[in-house]
């Protein structure tokens, strides 16, 4: 194997860990905040119904789907099968 499919691997790899724990830095801060908001909410004595921090919970829990799928999601795959097609074509292409 050439340096630089090497290199390349190497960058692939680095991308990838990187991406794997900045979602698990945004789950922990995901977690730890609505736990905050929730225990604030439960000591308040609020009785609001729907519970208020249901809403940050709910809509920054979208948040966290997307950001999963984007790294442990087939959308990962599939993309990577694009860019190996993608650079298939043009080794093809330069002959």
């Amino acid at each position: 194997m050439a340096a630089s499919d090497e290199d390349d691997l190497r960058r692939q790899a680095e991308a990838r860990v990187d991406r794997i724990e900045a979602f698990r830095i945004h789950l922990a801060i995901y977690v730890a905040v609505n736990a905050l908001l929730w225990l604030i909410w439960a000591y308040s004595g609020a009785t609001t119904n729907p519970p208020w921090p249901v809403f940050v919970t709910l809509g920054w829990g979208i948040g966290i789907v997307a950001h999963w799928w984007s790294v442990y999601g087939h959308s990962a795959d599939r993309r990577e099968a694009r860019v190996q097609a993608e650079i298939d074509r043009l080794r093809r292409r330069q002959g």
